[in-house]
């Protein structure tokens, strides 16, 4: 019996899709916007038109401008709210799924996640709706031990971390502290990207669990 079979929605340089094939899934990925970076099977497509058939789970990470910090309240109706719309998806295809997203963001029974907890040298924190039972996933918090640089700058001895933004993203050593040092300093990608530690820990627990149930879940 092959791997089970993960599609990536809205899959970037592949960030979440890196997580995902370390914790042993075959991965695709789909975006509308080209990824040269991208290291596993990919198609330019919209992922609301992409068809889900054949994949034993999913991953969508659709975009979190409208519920950004970063994004001007004037400008928050211009971006979509694909959340929901994503989710009505993926239920629809009756296998499990994660959604990912920032904190505002209209997720369900969240997951959130912090480059801390896995000994990273950031603090980026992603909320995560999964269709898995809750009990699933042991209990953790944020150990933010590291001296948090200054956003925009690299830290400047070990025992600061970073806190990566867009202009952070651009200085050396960004895209290496989240554990995606093939995106080649590609500041946007970095900036907006999910460490693949935070997807390996979930896909763990997600590839267990699909190898000891039905390949189906209950409709929602």
């Amino acid at each position: 019996m092959g791997k089970p079979k993960l599609l990536d929605l809205f899959c970037g340089a592949g960030g979440a899709s890196m997580g995902y094939y370390r914790a042993g899934f075959e991965v695709e990925g789909v975006d509308i916007k080209p990824q040269p970076h991208y290291p596993f099977k990919f198609y330019q497509v919209d992922a609301l038109e992409f068809p889900l058939e054949g994949y034993d789970a999913y991953h969508a990470s659709p975009p979190c401008q409208r519920f950004s910090s970063s994004t001007l309240k004037i400008n928050r109706n211009k971006h979509p709210d694909l959340v929901g719309v994503i989710r009505e998806r993926l239920i629809g295809t009756r296998k499990h799924y994660v959604i990912e997203n920032v904190y505002k963001a209209p997720l369900k029974a969240t997951l959130m996640l912090c480059g801390s907890m896995f000994d990273l040298p950031i603090v980026r924190h992603r909320y995560f709706e999964i269709s898995l039972p809750d009990l699933i996933f042991p209990p953790c918090t944020c150990n933010h031990k590291l001296k948090i640089a200054r956003q925009g700058y690299a830290p400047k001895n070990k025992k600061e971390g970073w806190c990566i933004t867009r202009s952070a993203a651009r200085l050396e050593g960004a895209g290496e502290a989240l554990g995606i040092d093939w995106m080649e300093r590609d500041a946007l990608q970095i900036a907006e990207a999910i460490p693949p530690a935070y997807t390996e820990y979930i896909g763990k627990y997600l590839i267990k669990f699909l190898a000891n149930e039905a390949p189906t879940v209950r409709e929602k």
